[in-house]
């Protein structure tokens, strides 16, 4: 497992903190750890955190569902590059694939539902808001035109939520929505708590947004 980390770090971008390193190694982290409720190589399962994020499409952008396809496409070099046989590269890209949240895929089986699961529970709570914010300023940096959240209406209440804009939008377009997805008795637990940080941290923040608004005709 370290060649095939070494591998994936010598070609992680590193301008998105969102999408980095450390964010692999905890998904691929949180893989085998699940990976024995389902009956999953523990290996298969960890080499797949570790290559799910190979390719970064732009999360405003017209690919951004394609990231987990392309990323399982570019997996299969560098798994046998590591040692993996064929076998075992078909099972690890096959679930790289249907990763992505954007995508909207089912697991095909229970390593990609174990890969789903750890790459879904990095996304809600403590670190989730980090991320979120930390993909946000990356998207700004790209487009000039983002907020943390809405001046006047930070819950979206009349509008329409829009999280390539705003980054609070986020949250319930599908961070507070990603709890109910998870396919383990492991994940669902641990996502449980996170779910709970996350919503108590969006409603603070609505809160203060709200309180700091400038009112109309002002």
């Amino acid at each position: 497992m370290a060649a095939l980390d070494a591998l994936v770090a010598a070609g992680m971008p590193a301008h998105d903190l969102s999408h980095d390193m450390n964010h692999v190694r905890r998904v691929a982290s949180w893989c085998a750890r699940l990976a024995p409720e389902l009956g999953v190589d523990v290996e298969r399962a960890a080499a797949a955190g570790l290559c799910h994020d190979l390719v970064q499409t732009a999360k405003e952008g017209p690919a951004r569902a394609t990231g987990g396809v392309q990323s399982a496409l570019r997996a299969d070099a560098l798994l046998a590059a590591a040692g993996f046989e064929a076998d075992e590269r078909a099972a690890i890209t096959g679930a790289i694939a249907t990763c992505s949240w954007s995508a909207g895929k089912p697991p095909e089986d229970a390593l990609g539902a174990v890969l789903q699961d750890a790459d879904r529970l990095d996304a809600i709570g403590a670190i989730g808001i980090a991320r979120n914010m930390a993909c946000a300023a990356h998207i700004h940096q790209r487009t000039g035109n983002g907020a943390l959240f809405h001046p006047s209406d930070p819950r979206g209440q009349d509008r329409p939520l829009d999280d390539r804009r705003f980054a609070a939008d986020h949250a319930p377009l599908k961070l507070l929505r990603l709890a109910a997805t998870m396919h383990t008795a492991g994940a669902r637990d641990e996502a449980a708590k996170r779910h709970a940080r996350l919503a108590a941290y969006y409603q603070d923040l609505s809160e203060e947004a709200e309180l700091g608004a400038i009112p109309d005709g002002a």
